[in-house]
């Protein structure tokens, strides 16, 4: 029994992948640079036998999925459609997965451990993609107004961004400027309802912020505030600006991020 016990956590965690990671696109000089499309599901790292998640857990996948995948390490999400992010979740992170994985395709961005540029790194895919693989398209930005041309592209069909990416860079697996995220956030006014405690390091200062949107919604603001914010929080009842990307089937704020005080105490819905 106690080997049971200790062979548990082996069989729901696997070694945690050092992962490529995006920095923000802050107006670096990216021609000539490929942009591909952002999507919003869930990361999925295949180390040529086990499905991992970012945070090192292992994915539940059904074996008939995994049955054409390569014997070496590909990067990528694990997704359906625009804005299924929930639906997409709920699938992937199921211990018993379930008939509704066909509804899966792993869109892979990435080849670990391989030399050559992205696009020679990507290479080594194609003779692996069908009916659950796939390679997310590249496309080459001439400049900047190329790049946010095809973001506008990108979120006029409801997509979540775009990441840019060096072509000539060789395979990193940590955060890099190599390769960067470009979103554009909406911004709106919520009324604070709630002063949350951190952990950790914030133990003692603000954690997040609960707070209510104009139609009664509550949801929580936990990042974009300065060290100085989380030591003197906003007020309960203050009115606080914040942005964020978009709002889930349930109403809340995607990605909210906290912008700033607005002093005028009333609260009514935006027109």
């Amino acid at each position: 029994m106690k080997f049971l016990l200790l062979l548990l956590p082996l069989l729901l965690f696997g070694a945690k992948p050092k992962l490529l990671l995006l920095q923000t696109y802050k107006d670096q000089n990216i021609s000539g640079w490929l942009v591909s499309e952002k999507l919003d599901g869930i990361r999925a790292y295949w180390d040529g036998k086990h499905l991992i998640s970012r945070g090192g857990k292992i994915i539940h996948a059904p074996k008939w999925f995994l049955q054409e995948y390569p014997p070496f390490a590909i990067d990528g999400e694990l997704w359906t459609k625009r804005g299924e992010f929930e639906n997409i979740s709920s699938i992937v992170r199921d211990r018993v997965p379930s008939a509704q994985w066909k509804r899966i395709k792993h869109c892979i961005f990435e080849v670990p451990n391989t030399k050559g540029g992205l696009l020679q790194r990507l290479e080594k895919v194609k003779p692996y993609e069908g009916k659950y693989i796939s390679i997310i398209p590249q496309h080459t930005v001439k400049n900047k107004a190329d790049l946010i041309k095809f973001l506008k592209t990108v979120e006029a069909k409801g997509g979540e961004g775009v990441v840019v990416r060096d072509p000539l860079a060789p395979y990193i697996n940590k955060r890099t400027g190599k390769a960067l995220k470009v979103k554009t956030f909406h911004d709106s006014e919520c009324e604070v309802v709630a002063i949350i405690k951190g952990k950790g390091k914030y133990s003692t200062v603000l954690g997040a912020l609960q707070c209510r949107l104009p139609n009664g919604t509550l949801f929580k603001i936990g990042s974009g505030f300065s060290d100085k914010e989380r030591r003197n929080p906003p007020k309960t009842g203050d009115i606080v600006t914040f942005k964020y990307k978009e709002f889930t089937k349930y109403g809340k704020p995607r990605f909210p991020v906290f912008m700033r005080v607005r002093y005028e105490k009333k609260l009514s819905a935006k027109k």
